[in-house]
């Protein structure tokens, strides 16, 4: 680092050259203790399996080639010399991946070999090369916006995607970094291409990549820890993520890892978005290719918190956030930079800094479940991934939305995968509106998502193209068990202080809309509800054993409310009324289970309603009827779950003044 200690990093010139401390040096080995106690790192013989596992690919693409260009007849030179290589990116090439992580693999083939040769072919020839019973789950999912294959191999998972260069032959020394072999490419191989380019010009840009590796492991483990880890859903992924790390590594290149970290926190938490964190100025490049440019695009301007990749063409890898996740970020980097104070100072330990998030436990008091259910588990990973593709845009439908009381809507970075089984169509409509009484499995999606989404189009995620499956998933006759798969999405809804309602029905509606415009849609075999749901009534497995799951608060009466009959409200059989107009009423008799509730009607009435409900309650004047007629001020849905129209003003009295007046508890 020596030679290095004068050079600039990135687009500015550093805050600080210093080298560490003495101090800074101890609390840098208690933070890769912290780290190693919480078992990010793998284990050596881990590691060494994935190099076999990635040594048996490589050699299996270079036969695949070879099996490609002899069904086609190529000239038995041109076989010979075709090559073929594998390439990894995202957390397996930045040196920050864990125990159980995936490896993100790109085949890179020479322009003889096509996509669909790819799909056709690949596996055939992996069969022969690896040893046997090596390949435990082989997936192929060819429609996705980057056609991808998943599978188990050798006991690692690797998600394996494809690209054809535009030249005869791919040798082992090819060096992706050169911009000229991306001419001829199509959208998909430039992408697929990219996230290799992304990962090595990260690589490249930082003084010290083992710093930058030890501070990109503790920021993954902390945002994962605090459920703002998942571009899909608006939050940073792991490019985002580590392309800020080695911002600040630039900053100040000599310091050690929990410096550098304590620094992370602190800037980021203060940094004046929208101003982009760029680690090297955009370059042009020789394609006819969008490249990120706010002054040129609108789309590119709206971006709120805008991470620039540095391989050319730079996009944006933070599309996705919304004002509310924006909002999120910005609270939980400001505490994390309060505890990363604290234990710079000494006074607090690393550990504090990766607590577990408090989502369910105590954050909100409501909640949105989005279920989305299948009868065929094939066809509900696939609908599942088109909804979780959406989630975002519900909660930009809800900050669009004319409820002003919505502070922010935050989602939750993990969907939960649950498998039911029940008998009647009554059960199955119950498991449909989020019941989780017949529930025998439960598991959660990846927050990653894997890196390309991170560094694809904005929009990627919405593209998806997956097919149903098998359409036919059988259901029950008889006594025969129905089988239900649903994941549900969580979005916790915070509201202003002094909010008293809430009217998301046009945000609801519009996100069943798009959901239900996916091409491989079937009303027959997708279901999607949303449900409101307390922080009471989450399900248990949402929490982690030993947390404390939210319970429903007991009213406490302060003040004695008079009977019906101290009140004057006592109605008897056949009784007039002593004086003239009409007898007492009760509040039962004037609202059946088929017509709106009391409570709703106070909260979503007329002032002229509300005076009419006096009247009602003191059984005075012809108000019974005046009360039918204003009812259309409320409109009634579905379930029995009425609400305010917006031409309808709030009521001035609310339901507990109302009823504390006609109690005599405000007289």
């Amino acid at each position: 680092m020596a030679g290095q200690s004068g050079r600039r990093w990135g687009v500015t010139d550093p805050i600080s050259r210093a080298p560490p401390t003495d101090a800074e040096l101890a609390l840098d080995a208690a933070l890769l203790d912290e780290l190693r106690s919480q078992n990010t790192f793998e284990a050596p013989e881990e590691t060494e399996k994935r190099g076999a596992a990635l040594h048996t690919l490589q050699k299996a693409v270079e036969e695949f080639v070879r099996h490609v260009g002899h069904v086609k007849g190529l000239a038995p030179s041109v076989i010979e010399n075709a090559g073929g290589k594998i390439c990894t990116f995202g957390s397996y090439r930045l040196g920050v991946y864990g125990p159980g992580s995936d490896i993100d693999t790109l085949v890179l083939a020479p322009k003889h070999v096509t996509r669909d040769d790819f799909f056709a072919h690949f596996i055939n020839v992996l069969e022969k090369v690896a040893p046997p019973g090596a390949i435990e789950k082989f997936s192929p999912v060819p429609d996705a916006f980057t056609p991808i294959i998943k599978m188990d191999f050798l006991g690692i998972d690797i998600d394996l995607i494809f690209a054809r260069l535009a030249i005869a032959s791919v040798p082992l020394d090819l060096d992706l970094k050169d911009n000229s072999l991306l001419r001829g490419l199509d959208e998909t191989d430039l992408r697929s291409v990219n996230g290799t380019r992304v990962t090595d010009e990260v690589l490249s840009l930082v003084p010290q990549p083992k710093i930058f590796r030890q501070v990109t492991r503790a920021v993954k483990l902390w945002a994962q820890r605090h459920a703002i880890y998942a571009n899909i859903v608006g939050f940073p992924g792991g490019i985002a993520w580590a392309m800020m790390v080695a911002r600040i590594c630039q900053l100040y290149p000599m310091a050690c890892a929990a410096v550098v970290l304590g620094r992370f926190f602190y800037l980021m938490s203060t940094w004046p978005w929208p101003r982009p964190i760029m680690l090297k100025e955009i370059e042009d490049g020789p394609l006819q290719v969008r490249v990120w440019n706010p002054q040129i695009y609108p789309g590119d301007k709206r971006h709120l918190m805008p991470i620039i990749t540095p391989a050319y063409p730079s996009m944006c890898a933070t599309h996705n956030i919304t004002h509310s996740t924006q909002k999120v970020i910005k609270r939980e980097l400001l505490r994390a930079s309060q505890i990363t104070s604290d234990i710079l100072a000494e006074k607090r330990r690393w550990r504090d800094l990766f607590d577990k998030h408090t989502f369910f436990t105590q954050d909100f008091k409501y909640y949105l479940s989005i279920v989305a259910a299948s009868h065929d588990k094939e066809a509900q990973d696939n609908w599942s991934s088109s909804v979780e593709s959406k989630v975002r845009k519900l909660v930009g439908l809800i900050e669009q939305s004319p409820a002003e009381d919505v502070e922010l809507a935050q989602p939750f970075n993990k969907g939960f995968k649950r498998v039911h089984h029940c008998k009647t169509e009554e059960d199955k409509e119950e498991i449909l509106q989020g019941s989780v009484k017949y529930s025998v499995k439960t598991d959660t999606t990846d927050e990653s998502n894997g890196m390309l989404q991170d560094i694809g189009a904005g929009g990627a995620a919405d593209k998806l193209d997956l097919s149903n499956g098998d359409a036919n998933g059988k259901e029950a006759n008889g006594d025969s068990p129905i089988t239900v798969y649903t994941t549900t999405f969580y979005i916790g809804i915070e509201l202003k202080p002094g909010a008293k309602s809430l009217d998301i029905s046009y945000a609801v509606s519009e996100f069943k809309r798009l959901c239900q415009e996916w091409a491989n849609y079937d009303q027959h075999l997708h279901s999607i509800r949303i449900v409101h749901t307390r922080s009471y009534d989450l399900p248990d497995d949402c929490f982690d054993a030993g947390e404390a799951k939210p319970v429903k608060a007991k009213k406490v009466k302060t003040t004695k409310k008079r009977s019906h009959r101290e009140a004057g409200m006592e109605v008897s059989q056949g009784r007039k009324p002593e004086s003239g107009g009409a007898p007492p009423v009760k509040v039962a008799q004037l609202f059946r289970r088929e017509e709106s509730p009391i409570e709703s009607l106070g909260l979503g009435c007329s002032e002229h309603m509300g005076l009419l409900l006096m009247q009602c309650l003191h059984g005075t004047g012809n108000a019974v009827a005046e009360l039918r007629k204003a009812s259309p001020l409320v409109e009634r849905r579905g379930g029995g779950n009425p609400r305010r129209l917006s031409s309808a003003p709030r009521c001035s009295l609310s339901v507990d003044r109302l009823f504390r007046v006609w109690s005599g508890a405000d007289a």
